[in-house]
């Protein structure tokens, strides 16, 4: 059996895959290149290689063809939109993916945001780094902030990514609040309407996916219940705020600073009035980029492929109608 690795893989999870199976390793953080399904489908075939593991790659139309020998595909991620999973079922190819693989890295990002905006971190590192630490007294004013302890927490979306922010929250010594119209309660976290974990937030940080139903969740009317003292973190889907709102926010002092990890252009544009923002913290998309991350998805893919050429359902199946069809 023949095998295309097309993301990062860490060498023990690597290792267990070599065993009996021809590994090809193609990582796209060495190659930089991104597969279209047609070039993909091309290959598959001219190789005869019957499973891959992708990250970033597209799975549409030719590569579900009969003729394809493809027969496992391992995404090592939790979203599937990259996949044609109709296709992939039909076409008996087996899909798995790797939920909650970087739940607690996105977690820890979430808090490293919520202490820097509170902290002042950001600021009081480029007032060192420009050489204008000449007064102690002025800096111990200049970058006066606040604690965590004792503030309010609204946790919007308490999916995997939430609970464990909420958790964070908890053992910060933080009050914990949350929204979530479809997710089960947290033991001690009370579950409010949305609109009332806006006004009652110290900090907001937000968690839910991007759907049609979260688009611009946060608008100009919702974020104009936040008090002007909060923060806002955003490390969820980047689409849930309306960053034209939130900047005129940020400019007329009606909110105290955000953070934001995603947004609905990526990677922002220089022409982004985003980029002039007054007491706004951006990180490039960067909340799933750990070692642990690549470690714990390598481990599930591992287990998942040699399951199934073992014979056995794949623990993380994305389209299980194939299992039961199978011939």
């Amino acid at each position: 059996m023949r095998a295309l690795v097309l993301a990062p893989f860490a060498p023990e999870a690597f290792a267990r895959l070599q065993e009996g199976i021809e590994v090809l390793y193609e990582p796209w953080t060495e190659t930089h290149r991104l597969w279209g399904p047609s070039e993909l489908a091309q290959r598959l075939r001219r190789e005869g290689i019957e499973a891959v593991v992708s990250e970033i790659d597209f799975f549409f139309d030719e590569v579900f063809a009969p003729d394809s020998p493809l027969r496992f595909l391992a995404l090592c991620r939790h979203a599937t939109n990259q996949v044609d999973l109709e296709g992939a079922t039909q076409a008996g190819v087996v899909v798995v993916h790797t939920p909650a693989r970087n739940a607690q890295a996105v977690a820890e990002l979430a808090v490293g945001l919520m202490l820097a905006l509170a902290r002042r971190i950001p600021e009081a590192s480029a007032y060192v780094a420009g050489g204008r630490w000449s007064n102690p007294l002025d800096a111990y004013h200049r970058f006066r902030g606040v604690e965590l302890a004792g503030k309010t927490l609204g946790v919007v979306g308490l999916g995997n990514i939430g609970r464990r922010v909420a958790r964070m929250g908890r053992a910060l010594g933080m009050r914990v609040i949350a929204s979530d119209p479809y997710a089960p309660p947290m033991r001690g976290i009370p579950l409010l309407p949305l609109e009332e974990v806006l006004a009652q937030a110290d900090i907001l940080t937000l968690h839910a996916p991007d759907t049609p139903e979260t688009h611009h969740l946060l608008n100009a009317q919702r974020l104009a219940l936040m008090k002007p003292t909060a923060f806002l973190v955003n490390t969820g889907g980047g689409s849930l705020v309306d960053t034209e709102a939130l900047c005129q926010a940020l400019k007329e002092g009606r909110l105290a600073g955000a953070g934001l990890d995603v947004l609905e252009a990526s990677p922002l544009p220089p022409e982004s009035p985003l980029l002039a923002c007054p007491n706004l913290l951006l990180t490039p998309h960067i909340g799933g980029a750990t070692w642990e991350t690549v470690r714990r998805y390598s481990a599930m893919v591992a287990e998942d492929l040699l399951r199934w050429r073992a014979g056995k359902r794949p623990r993380y199946l994305a389209n299980p109608a194939v299992w039961r069809h199978r011939g």
